[in-house]
């Protein structure tokens, strides 16, 4: 890879190093490509015990290595259905299918999802990671406990 400083690097040299580091499961690299002070948010989750967004590289870097390290997925490829240009140079959005193997079943999988990234001088400023968080839960083998979490903070008046 040439030397190229960070604030050289365009959203879609983000994203090529982004993908590097999820098909690796490398936390410091991924953290490594965002801003101090970045948010990473993830909108379509809200899973018991996941995060709705994490607050700076730091978490970013705490909360991907916690994630994949108890995870037994493999990611293997992944494919950029469509990369969007936006009119803003700052974004891009990504319409991608993460493709791999849990390794402790052997089952494949295949993930979409969308990613909107916004680099600022060559570094993660924001994104918002949309992705079918039910479909994960299914192939992990943890939709009944995610299922039986999500109604763990309600009141007996807020249950249907």
């Amino acid at each position: 890879m040439p030397d190229t400083t960070s604030a050289d690097l365009s959203p879609r040299d983000v994203l090529a190093r982004y993908h590097r580091a999820m098909l690796d499961k490398s936390a410091d690299d991924l953290a490594d490509l965002y801003a101090a002070d970045a948010v990473h948010e993830f909108p379509f989750l809200g899973f018991p015990g996941m995060p709705e967004r994490y607050q700076g590289r730091e978490e970013v870097r705490a909360g991907y290595r916690a994630a994949w390290g108890a995870s037994p997925a493999q990611p293997q490829k992944i494919h950029d259905v469509l990369v969007h240009e936006s009119i803003d140079p700052e974004v891009i959005t990504v319409e991608q299918v993460v493709v791999g193997t849990v390794t402790t079943t052997g089952q494949t999988f295949s993930f979409p999802g969308l990613l909107v990234l916004r680099v600022r001088h060559g570094l993660i400023v924001h994104v918002r990671d949309y992705m079918d968080g039910l479909r994960v839960a299914h192939t992990m083998g943890r939709l009944a406990a995610v299922v039986a979490g999500l109604g763990a903070g309600q009141t007996e008046a807020q249950k249907p």
